[in-house]
């Protein structure tokens, strides 16, 4: 009874302090979400769904004061929301920023530091990787190899050949009966498959080859600091948190807000299509977007999202990459391919015509000797048996006309050229560009880090009128020193990082960067960090390649006082100053003699290969009401001279010389003043010292103020252009296209962009080059040395040579062949070479033949020819003459041999045509050595290098003896003995020295024919 009545009462005890406990959670919720609404936002802390509380971590501690190993480890980014950070940026919702707390705020919660940047640990970037993702974009499935069979099923030569094997197949079975009635169109089949086989793959490889090459060409490098460092990262291992350097030219990497920046302009129209430049500063819109531009001004962000998260990969992932694109040689070959067909065509109905005729007219006699047609008389079975043979014949020729070769071999030409440039150090982003870079005449090349190795020195510092030696830095006065301390520090896109684990600073930036810094660091003891902190940037002008020069306005700590500083090309610094600084600390007036003095010094170092930079300042009245938009450019204060040093590229002058050889003219341009460009282009070769250099070299202004006739007339003489703008380079380009010029141009900023696409080849550097500058152009030049530019000339030249090898040979066989049957068909009323057996010739020749000629590496003796314009005909006059007298002599041997080869051998009919049929394609194999080689002599020069002409040689002749000696049924031969092997040899060998002899006879310029013409 008693413990009845105990109950309601535990019950209410249970109740109460429930109760009351969940008041208390209640009221420390308030309290932490109170705290942290400014900080993290109520959507983050939170929902419908939970409420969240302020658990703090307690590190327990033993008696000496260490820490609980077993305290559980901190776990950053639970309660960040990534889909309210993707939201932020893509609205550019600055209300969303202002509930985070602001961009400080902003970076605390994803745990980096504005300077600093994130831990980098490899435990961190998992972590954020897992929490985030990572930025990858999921790309659209890959093109199944079915797909690209189907694709060769619609091919109009597939289909003419599928129509002739279904006419094949009818006749032979209705002749024959099944069992021995299918070969010839069964023959046709297997050839037909073969090719779809060969071209599918083929095609498969160059689209797998063409999505590795798309990775590698999205694969750049983005500037990040981690832990205090800032260091060069792929844009896959980008996460969320990382503080991301950005210059012009730069691709934003991820989604990401503003944390500083200095005139920064984003284009925008890759994503939004409008071409207007969109303002980026902290104030009012910090918002970047993931696969924009930098267009101006530099700065850094703090990336918020990344991959799919951000709009640029959701686009990307909708997107399928495909090499579609058809090059005007394979247009060409297409058209030449189509040409052939035609004639064939029109030659095989003239052979129908023709026996047709024979055959009704009683003229065709069977071989009993009797006429085949005697009117009513002959059975109607007899007359559609012999129509269909007749028809067979037709079928023939026109499977043997068609050289369904000529897509595959340039195909397997532009593949292999590809992958074998790529270890050239050459990274085709357009097929065209490998044929039309044979053709080219002209290239635009720029000085620094193409011509020279891009390491630059500064080896000579002026003070005034004095030049500074190592010993006599000590002797710089305090205040000139510390001025140029602040103009180096100040003003520069580069950085200098302190390492606890070395004494040697780690210097970052661009090459001109990195030697002025360096410079500063250990010759005037610069310390950047403490210039930063001792002055406060108000307004930063960028460096660009119009001006040529970038300053900073900044506020001293200490005083307040404002100054400005420039640094730059030196007579452009010089125009600005007034004044200047000697060494003693003393400020001078800079008169007219004196100006021509400094100008004199400046002419000395640039006559010596140095790259002049000049420092100035002037110190900004305060009364003035400056605005701080922008920078004072008169009545500066010169602070100093000084002179980099870049070498040469070791082999460069080789490189010049080599394409002036090959009939290519080199043109320099360049930013350096006149003397500067002057220097380096006689060390290069580019210039000779004993020639007139008076219309030689030329300054961009001159040349942008020529009248149009003038700058006709001149540009031919033009190798130099010195202070030259990108609108320049782009008028350059541009007058030598007028001139009939095809036109290779290098570059590597944003602003070479329009040069690189209007050139007919543009050719973006890999290390120095922009992402702007890479996709605008057709090749990447990987190392940024000229001499891989002559090497992707080079390999320009060999795809098309090797496509004009490809086309002489497979011309050969196609008029011997059809010369051959034709001749016989007309007259003799029967065709010598079966449809097996000219599909086999057809076979070892188009797809063989095509691999053993178009995988030719490219020779140093293609450069000691003149350019090949790309509106001359594919087939030269020499081609013409090679393959004329082949063709002669192949049909001269095997009408002798159809005609008295019974007489001359004493054999029957069916060894006569396999002893045709051998020779034939003997006549082939050799003269496969013959088309290694169009001009050249020897042929077997260079023979050992190319194993896999000699493997394929090797594996047609077995194939040969295998058609011969056993598939006799099959390929309607019969089996030879040694005597009669050793004719067929010895005739096909025949084509060696008649190849010599004709290479003797001369050729006209004039066009014999202009078969193939674009």
């Amino acid at each position: 009874m008693m413990r009845f009545h105990t109950k309601p009462h535990q019950r209410w005890r249970l109740a109460f302090i429930a109760v009351y406990f969940t008041k208390i959670l209640d009221s420390l919720t308030k309290k932490i979400l109170e705290k942290n609404i400014p900080l993290l936002g109520p959507a983050i802390l939170r929902s419908p769904s939970y409420t969240s509380i302020d658990v703090q971590d307690l590190h327990v501690s033993d008696s000496n004061g260490e820490d609980d190993d077993d305290h559980q480890p901190h776990l950053p980014f639970l309660n960040i929301d990534q889909k309210m950070l993707t939201e932020m940026v893509r609205d550019k919702d600055y209300e969303h920023l202002r509930q985070f707390g602001g961009i400080k705020q902003l970076l605390s919660v994803l745990e980096t530091d504005e300077k600093a940047g994130i831990n980098g640990a490899e435990a961190d970037l998992l972590h954020r990787r897992d929490v985030f993702g990572s930025n990858e974009y999921r790309r659209p499935p890959k093109k199944a190899f079915f797909r690209f069979v189907l694709e060769a099923f619609n091919d109009t030569i597939i289909i003419i050949l599928m129509g002739c094997a279904i006419l094949s197949l009818g006749f032979g079975i209705k002749q024959h009966g099944v069992a021995d009635g299918w070969y010839d169109g069964g023959s046709i089949v297997i050839a037909i498959f073969l090719v779809i086989i060969v071209s599918s793959l083929s095609n498969f490889r160059q689209s797998r080859q063409f999505q590795k090459l798309s990775s590698e060409t999205s694969d750049i490098k983005v500037q990040v600091v981690r832990q205090g460092r800032r260091q060069p990262v792929s844009i896959f291992q980008l996460v969320i948190g990382d503080i991301v350097c950005l210059n012009i030219g730069d691709q934003v990497p991820g989604d990401g807000v503003l944390v500083e920046g200095h005139s920064l302009k984003i284009d925008e129209s890759s994503l939004t299509g409008e071409s207007d430049h969109v303002e980026i500063h902290e104030k009012d819109n910090p918002f970047l977007f993931s696969g924009t531009k930098i267009s101006d001004g530099f700065g850094t962000m703090v990336v918020t999202s990344v991959g799919m998260n951000t709009a640029w990969g959701e686009m990307m992932s909708s997107i399928r990459r495909e090499q579609d694109e058809q090059t005007p040689l394979q247009a060409r070959l297409d058209k030449l391919a189509s040409s052939i067909g035609k004639l064939g065509l029109a030659i095989a109905l003239i052979v129908l015509v023709v026996l047709l005729v024979r055959y009704f007219t009683g003229n065709t006699v069977g071989d009993d000797g009797k006429k085949e047609f005697n009117g009513s008389k002959t059975n109607m079975d007899k007359v559609m048996d012999s129509v269909v043979r007749i028809v067979s014949a037709a079928v023939t020729i026109v499977v043997v006309a068609i050289p369904e070769g000529l897509p595959l071999a340039v195909t397997l030409t532009l593949a292999y050229s590809m992958k074998r440039m790529m270890a050239d150090q050459a990274m085709v982003r357009k097929l065209s560009a490998c044929e039309t870079m044979g053709s080219a005449t002209t290239i635009c090349t720029d000085k620094t880090g193409t011509l020279t190795l891009n390491k630059m020195k500064v080896v000579e510092f002026w003070l005034g009128k004095e030049v500074m030696e190592d010993d006599t830095y000590l002797g710089i006065a305090p205040t000139v020193l510390q001025l140029l301390q602040q103009g180096v520090g100040l003003n520069t896109t580069g950085s200098v990082c302190n390492l606890p684990s070395t004494s040697v600073p780690e210097i970052t930036g661009s090459p001109t960067e990195v030697a002025i810094l360096t410079w500063a660091v250990v010759d005037l003891g610069m310390d950047i960090d403490e210039q930063k902190q001792r002055c406060e940037i108000l307004h930063v002008e960028a460096f660009n390649s119009e001006k040529k020069r970038s300053g900073v306005l900044a506020r001293r700590v200490s005083d307040r006082a404002i100054q400005t500083h420039w640094k730059g090309a030196a007579e452009m610094i010089l125009a600005m100053c007034s004044h200047y600084f000697d060494k003693g600390g003393l400020t001078k007036v800079m008169d007219d003699d004196t100006r021509m003095q400094f100008g004199g010094i400046i002419e000395d170092m640039a006559a010596k290969s140095l790259r002049c930079i000049a420092f100035a300042y002037k110190q900004v009245p305060q009364e003035n009401g400056q605005s701080h938009e922008s920078l004072e450019e008169i009545g500066m204060t010169l602070l100093g001279l000084i002179g980099l040093k870049d070498p040469c590229r070791p082999g460069v002058r080789m490189a010049v010389e080599e394409c002036k050889e090959a009939g290519v003219k080199i043109k320099m341009i360049t930013g350096d003043n006149i003397f500067t460009a002057r220097a380096i282009a006689m060390e290069c070769g580019i210039l000779k010292p004993d020639e007139d250099l008076n219309n030689a070299v030329v300054e961009g202004v001159t040349f942008r103020n020529y009248s149009d006739e003038e700058r006709m007339e001149k540009i031919e003489m033009i190798r130099v252009m010195a202070r030259s703008s990108p609108f320049d380079k782009l008028l350059m380009v541009q007058s030598l296209k007028q001139k009939g010029h095809v036109v290779a141009v290098t570059g590597d900023g944003t602003n070479d962009a329009p040069a690189l696409k209007e050139a007919d080849i543009g050719l973006s550097m890999g290390i120095q080059g922009t992402e702007v500058a890479k996709e605008s152009s057709d090749i990447v030049i990987l190392d940024d040395n000229f001499a891989s530019v002559v090497t992707v000339l080079r390999w320009g030249r060999c795809v098309y040579n090797n496509i004009q090898k490809f086309i002489q040979f497979q011309l050969t066989v196609n008029v011997a062949a059809l010369s051959i049957n034709f001749v016989a068909a007309v007259s003799a009323g029967d065709i010598p070479l079966t449809a097996v057996q000219l599909l086999w010739v057809n076979l070892i020749m188009d797809t063989l033949g095509a691999l053993a000629l178009a995988t030719e590496r490219p020779t140093y003796d293609l450069l000691k020819k003149p350019p090949v314009g790309r509106t001359k005909p594919l087939i030269s006059n020499v081609m013409w003459r090679n393959l004329l007298a082949q063709a002669f002599y192949q049909v001269a041997v095997l009408l002798i041999l159809q005609f008295k080869g019974m007489d001359i051998f004493k054999v029957d009919e069916k060894v006569k045509n396999t002893l045709i049929f051998n020779t034939f394609v003997l006549c082939q194999v050799f003269n496969e050595f013959n088309a290694r080689h169009m001009e050249k002599k020897n042929v077997f020069q260079g023979i050992f290098k190319n194993r896999l002409f000699l493997g394929i040689i090797g594996f047609t002749i077995v194939l040969q003896v295998v058609m011969v000696e056993f598939l006799k049924k099959f390929a309607n031969t019969e089996r030879l003995n040694w005597g009669q092997w050793g004719t067929c040899i010895g005739i096909a060998a025949l084509s060696w020295p008649i190849a010599w002899l004709v290479k003797c006879i001369p050729v006209s310029d004039k066009q014999f024919l202009t078969f193939g013409k674009s």
